[in-house]
């Protein structure tokens, strides 16, 4: 009989990326390549393990703005037609290395069966809309889907503004029930962060759960006793589940992680930049400027090994390593749960693994075979059992209640990854923003005027995707800083542009439609939610 639990929460998130005035657009493959190589590759998990009845449980949020992109006709083709060019790659690529090396025509093989299975998946399967098949995986008691906030807003930053809270969740969850037919049971706050009272808010929209870091727990105005192997109660009558530090490191260290073995996929090595110009070119960006096309023949080799010196990859040494690090993951929660159970006196332990989804498949490549191995193994598990965490919440019967400290899952724990030098001009923007929408919000709170409505609505849209936390996060990472910043000022300005039409009455039917058409997330938007003080 097991003894201890383990819960894996895997975060799905993308921002909004959807530029429909173009035929190609560089960071819209953010989304394909996510889908290509994460949330396929779950789906295609959860089939494997059906078919062979291998009981799974995972929690796994899908962010609002994923699941618009996801459900985006405009995306989907876009995504299709970026499948069909690169299993047209992947043709050429098995005819050109049967002349190269044995291992990258092995390899050249292996993409263009998993790129045309990819294609059926998604055409055939789930009519290019992949949410059903999450859904159904749902529906089948495999997968507890939770929500996020709207456009993923860091909401400690919002605290003294409680209707931009409150925007946040109640777009979330309307979101949320247009997509997946139910209401959300429980929410992955952006960032994990948190801050004492927040919990008030979202038990106004009815979340029954959530997930902080773990020192959020730690230095709770009462320590817990069971640490973070023990949901615990808000006084708001919402629970929290708390990061488990041992299995973050063990799987997500840079420096000690499973992801980092020598006989991994090499992510930065990558045949849109060793091709040649003119072979390559159809397949990267039209502009010409090089990018990644996800076939990559080289593994990681050491770390201290040049790009240009790497070995070759093998599809099925990756596998049996993953099977390998599947194996020892499990020997160690046990291990972990045997410790745990001793200290808590015979209480079982809930161990909390939560990971960003993209870094199985995406980032770790081997990631899913992982994920399906520890499945496997785990189900014929002793002293494991593998849970969500809506079970947990129906089941559980002894917890503490007390309040989570200030916290995020970023560097160092607070808010410094969201709030430095780098990206600290963009706060009294939103700011103004909230103040500006909610005063227009007073002003209209009885409007009738179809066209006004739909400014205000429009306003709703900008604000939000203005608050996504993504923007702050990839200024202070320093990579793709130039569309963050754009993508921040511009809806900034046709926030305030929208704004003065209001105000001014001299409404622009051309621009509001095209605005309406360029920035499209959210349909229900609506401008009341800002009455909500």
């Amino acid at each position: 009989m097991p003894r201890g639990q383990m819960m894996f929460v895997l975060h799905a998130h993308l921002p909004y990326v959807h530029h429909p005035e173009y035929p190609f657009f560089l960071e819209e493959h953010w989304l394909f390549e996510a889908i290509t190589e994460t949330y396929i590759p779950l789906l295609r998990m959860f089939r494997n393990l059906e078919q062979d009845k291998v009981p799974v449980k995972l929690t796994m949020s899908i962010t609002p703005p994923l699941m618009e992109m996801l459900a985006n006709p405009d995306l989907q083709n876009k995504y299709e037609k970026r499948l069909e060019k690169l299993i047209e790659l992947a043709r050429k690529e098995v005819a050109r290395t049967a002349n190269e090396h044995p291992r990258k025509h092995k390899m050249a093989q292996y993409y263009l069966q998993h790129l045309e299975d990819t294609l059926y998946i998604f055409r055939e399967q789930y009519k290019k809309n992949i949410l059903n098949g999450f859904k159904e995986y749902m529906a089948r008691g495999y997968l507890d889907i939770i929500t996020c906030n709207a456009t993923h807003g860091y909401l400690p930053f919002m605290e003294q503004y409680p209707q931009a809270i409150r925007a946040q969740l109640e777009q979330a969850v309307k979101t949320y029930e247009r997509h997946i037919g139910v209401k959300p049971r429980g929410i992955w706050l952006a960032e994990c962060a948190y801050f004492p009272g927040l919990d008030r808010y979202l038990a106004e929209y009815g979340l029954e759960y959530f997930f902080v870091d773990s020192h959020a727990f730690w230095y709770a105005d009462e320590r817990p006793r069971y640490g973070v192997y023990r949901p615990i109660v808000t006084p708001n009558n919402v629970f929290a589940f708390a990061r488990d530090p041992e299995s973050s490191e063990q799987v997500w260290s840079a420096q000690i992680g499973y992801p980092g073995d020598s006989r991994y996929r090499e992510f930065y090595r990558d045949i849109g930049f060793d091709r040649e110009y003119e072979y390559i070119r159809p397949y990267i960006d039209p502009s010409g400027v090089r990018t990644n096309t996800g076939i990559k023949y080289h593994k990681i080799t050491s770390k201290d090994t040049p790009l240009d010196k790497k070995d070759y990859y093998d599809i099925d040494e990756a596998k049996t390593t993953a099977y390998e690090h599947a194996k020892d993951f499990l020997r160690k929660k046990e291990a972990q749960i045997d410790y745990l159970l001793n200290l808590f006196e015979g209480l079982e332990p809930i161990i909390v693994a939560p990971f960003d989804a993209e870094l199985f498949g995406h980032w770790w490549y081997e990631g899913p075979f992982f994920l399906e191995y520890f499945m496997r193994e785990a189900a014929k598990s002793q002293k494991l059992r593998v849970v969500r965490a809506c079970d947990v919440v129906d089941w559980i019967e002894k917890v503490q209640i007390l309040t989570p400290a200030a916290s995020s899952w970023g560097a160092n724990g607070y808010n410094e990854v969201w709030l430095n030098g780098t990206n600290d001009w963009i706060y009294p923007h939103l700011h103004e923003m909230v103040e500006r929408m909610t005063e227009v919000a007073k002003e209209h709170a009885d409007e009738t005027d179809p066209l006004k409505i739909r400014v205000l609505n429009q306003m709703v849209r900008e604000l939000l995707l203005a608050q996504s936390s993504d923007w702050a996060f990839i200024m202070t990472t320093g990579t793709s800083v130039e569309y963050a910043v754009n993508r921040t000022k511009t809806h900034i300005k046709r926030f305030l542009n929208l704004y003065d039409m209001l105000k001014s009455g001299n409404i622009d039917i051309g621009e509001l439609q095209r605005l309406e058409y360029v920035d499209d997330i959210f349909p229900d938007a609506d401008y009341k939610m800002y009455l909500k003080i």
